[in-house]
């Protein structure tokens, strides 16, 4: 078989097989782009929760959650870029093979037509009358007709052949064009994702130092509020164990349960935090006897009711406290005082002013801690008690 037999047949067999491997990378390149574009949505979603949870009070457990479920998004998103770039590379393997193909074609058919082209030019124009004119019978005729007219169409199939050829070639470089102009696009994504992808690791490697030494503050915050409630335990115990001593028979009370819900409020303001367990930005978790309620420093907090000043002393974290007797063992808290207005011993009524609002140096801010104690110091939701705001 002769060189140019075999090189024949390795076009043909090129050709038949690169359409296929084509459009096999171009399905895979397809389905790589549609898990990149699921991939980018659910990273947009982490990244809605990661804003919404911004300026809101929650577990860094759950920020750093998010941080790594981002990475890994971003992890998967580059290697489905990487995907597409290897695509896209065959791509142009393939559209380059199949151009090298269609040039090689092309130039074998245009070199068939130049060499028609001479022959039909030396021939001259009255050629096909010259073979009609010769014919020595009418068969002889029919078969030069026949000739003439095989030889038209054979001329005709080639020039077609050539145009066809040559579009293909301006096609397959369009393309290669086309995929190099994706494949550097494709590429500079990848950059940027791998920028994002570094800057994700250090963001959540920097919250967790974050997190860590937040834990550990917060650690050291509840030993000393831990310390702090059992202090003030014990000196409410012993104000009522003194109470029962000096009184045999209980006296009359100036709070009780007939009150719930019908207090007025120690200050105006919004309840930052409520009675009961609560999960700290930090990840810690604390149980309050009271309410924190929101207030402008030195705003005037009043007594909720008629009562006996008990204390009047700085109690650690909580700050500077007064707490009132109302008879029967029910008690009223007011803490993180800015200074108090009354002392030890002291009569006060319902709605007097008993100090100013302090709490600035608190995580909080300026705001009043307030509580309210049944008997035997048992801790009761003050939010029942007080008025209901319309």
């Amino acid at each position: 078989m002769s060189s140019r037999i075999r090189w024949a047949l390795a076009v043909a067999t090129g050709l038949a097989i690169l359409p296929s491997q084509s459009l096999v990378a171009q399905q895979d390149l397809e389905e790589s782009r549609r898990r990149l574009e699921e991939v980018r949505r659910e990273r947009e979603k982490l990244q809605e929760e990661r804003d919404r949870l911004q300026g809101q009070v929650h577990d860094l457990n759950q920020e750093l959650d998010l941080l790594e479920r981002q990475r890994q998004s971003t992890n998967r998103i580059v290697n489905e870029l990487e995907t597409q770039i290897g695509g896209l590379n065959s791509h142009v393997d393939v559209a380059s093979a199949e151009l090298a193909l269609a040039q090689d074609n092309l130039a074998e058919k245009r070199a068939v037509l130049a060499r028609r082209l001479v022959e039909i030019y030396k021939r001259g124009t009255l050629y096909p009358f010259q073979v009609i004119v010769a014919a020595e019978s009418f068969g002889d005729l029919l078969n030069r007709y026949k000739y003439l007219f095989l030889t038209s169409r054979q001329d005709r199939a080639l020039v077609t052949d050539v145009e066809k050829l040559r579009n293909q070639v301006q096609k397959r470089r369009g393309e290669i064009v086309s995929v190099r102009t994706e494949l550097d696009h494709r590429r500079e994504e990848r950059e940027a994702e791998l920028k994002r992808y570094g800057s994700l690791v250090e963001e959540r490697s920097t919250r967790l130092r974050v997190t860590r030494r937040s834990a550990k503050s917060t650690e050291q915050r509840l030993s000393a509020l831990d310390r702090d409630e059992a202090r003030l335990n014990d000196l409410l115990a012993s104000l009522e164990r003194a109470r029962k001593e000096r009184s045999a028979t209980p006296g009359a009370a100036t709070l009780t349960t007939a009150d719930i819900g019908k207090l007025d409020w120690p200050v105006d303001g919004a309840i930052i935090y409520g009675f009961g367990r609560q999960t700290l930005p930090s990840g810690g978790v604390i149980r309050r006897n009271g309410i924190g309620i929101s207030a402008a420093a030195g705003t005037p907090v009043k007594s909720v009711e008629a009562g006996k000043v008990e204390l009047v002393q700085n109690l650690g974290t909580y700050g500077l406290t007064v707490v009132l007797a109302h008879g029967n063992g029910y008690r009223s808290l007011y803490t993180h005082l800015l200074d108090a207005k009354v002392s030890i011993g002291q009569d006060v009524l319902k709605g007097q002013a008993i100090g100013s609002v302090g709490g600035g140096n608190t995580d909080e801010g300026p705001h009043l801690y307030f509580e309210i104690r049944g008997e035997n110091g048992i801790a009761l939701d003050p939010a029942d008690w007080l008025r209901k705001r319309k």
